[in-house]
């Protein structure tokens, strides 16, 4: 795809993402920290259009070398599978990868679902909102223990609180597609009211 289309999906995607994603009030987050706004990106990345854009967007930030693609199950999931589908659909075929944060507790005991691949492939891990870091580390960690490369971490939204500096301090690159920034900016453009 060339730059303006993907300038067009972004925005598109930043629209549904601050209609059908993002809510103010007060919630914990998984880390643990207070918030008084919350991203729930699974009604976006689950939504056809969204997948779509998802997909699209974050396979043109891998790196010509990436061999798979992964993350930690349950946030990920949809996204990895979108990427992996529009890899096909651009005629790259590259795989997906969901890292179970418990071992599955029959059969295999495997941490990582999907293909086998071979040792020292090199795989970009996925998540849909960074805040700390943590939540994507552990699926890199995983990774790394079945003996794949890792040293990236693509992301649909950075929540800026961190999770950047925390990637760059264990040597990992970082990219998000938006910054809780650009979506603040988004609703403040629309004057909508969230509750």
């Amino acid at each position: 795809m060339n730059a303006v289309d993907l300038n067009v999906l972004r925005d598109r995607l930043l629209d549904l993402l601050c209609e059908f994603a993002y809510r103010e009030g007060d919630f914990v987050l998984s880390s643990g920290q207070k918030s008084a706004y919350y991203i729930n990106c699974k009604p976006v990345t689950l939504h056809p259009e969204g997948a779509l854009a998802t997909g699209r967007l974050l396979f043109s930030l891998l790196s010509p070398d990436v061999e798979a693609v992964a993350g930690l199950t349950l946030g990920a999931d949809p996204i990895v599978t979108a990427v992996s589908v529009v890899s096909a659909l651009e005629g790259r075929g590259i795989p997906g990868l969901i890292v179970r944060k418990e071992a599955k507790g029959h059969g295999t005991m495997a941490y990582i679902e999907g293909p086998t691949l071979t040792q020292g492939s090199k795989v970009a891990v996925l998540e849909d909102v960074v805040t700390t870091g943590k939540s994507a580390m552990l699926a890199v960690e995983r990774l790394r223990g079945a003996g794949y490369q890792v040293d990236r971490v693509l992301s649909l939204i950075d929540r800026e609180q961190g999770g950047a500096e925390f990637y760059r301090s264990v040597g990992l690159n970082f990219e998000a597609v938006f910054t809780i920034a650009d979506l603040q900016k988004w609703m403040v453009s629309k004057q909508l009211t969230v509750n």
